[in-house]
């Protein structure tokens, strides 16, 4: 039951995640809070900023926390949700056209943020306050908000090692390996469905994974 949902978390690991997301949701509210002309009515810190400090900080390697998705995925999605506020009628439906709306354009951007569904809905069930930002409340907070998190979980994952923007670590090639980059995309192909794991990723887990199995058979045999 209680036992890591992903693979490779270990409790130093999640520990490490904590520490963070506590330090740099923190950090980011605090500096936000200190941008002059940030309107008294909206809050410093935006609360979809929590969802992507979790991807940032507990899964860094995620292609959904990269930088870009983090930021353009809040201040699109933000944008889109106004937009969707000011021309479709009814809270209810503008709500479900808003997170549908951000999902496609985000996709489209390549920049997909599940919390930019969050921040989408804001946008259209945020009250007066969000209501009268208008597109500003894209800028301020979710534009500020976003950039802040980012370069703190930048330096968080610099002080401890780890790597973000995430890039694939090096590995030694596979003599003779059987799979290259067209069969993995075949095989997902295949299993109609997205994985929350980059192709690159998934190239260098395969690859590694064959490294152990021909250590192994060498062992065996």
């Amino acid at each position: 039951m209680f036992r890591p949902l992903l693979t490779g978390a270990s409790a130093r690991e999640r520990a490490i995640a904590c520490l963070g997301a506590a330090l740099c949701i923190g950090a980011t509210a605090a500096l936000c809070a200190l941008v002059p002309g940030v309107s008294g009515t909206l809050p410093a810190i935006a609360a979809p900023l929590g969802a992507s400090a979790v991807l940032v900080l507990a899964v860094p390697s995620s292609p959904l926390a990269q930088p870009w998705p983090v930021i353009g995925g809040n201040v699109v999605s933000s944008l889109v949700g106004v937009l969707v506020a000011r021309v479709v009628p009814g809270q209810a439906l503008a709500a479900g056209v808003a997170v549908g709306a951000a999902i496609g354009v985000m996709s489209l951007l390549r920049c997909l943020h599940p919390p930019g569904g969050a921040a989408a809905l804001t946008a259209v069930i945020g009250g007066p306050a969000v209501q009268s930002a208008g597109f500003g409340f894209a800028l301020a907070p979710m534009a500020g908000n976003s950039l802040a998190l980012v370069a703190l979980g930048l330096a968080f994952h610099r002080l401890t090692g780890r790597s973000y923007p995430h890039q694939p670590a090096p590995i030694a090639p596979v003599a003779e390996s059987g799979i290259d980059m067209a069969d993995i995309d075949a095989a997902v192909a295949d299993l109609h469905e997205s994985f929350d794991i980059a192709r690159a990723d998934l190239d260098a887990l395969l690859t590694r994974a064959e490294l152990h199995a021909a250590a192994r058979r060498a062992r065996d045999g």
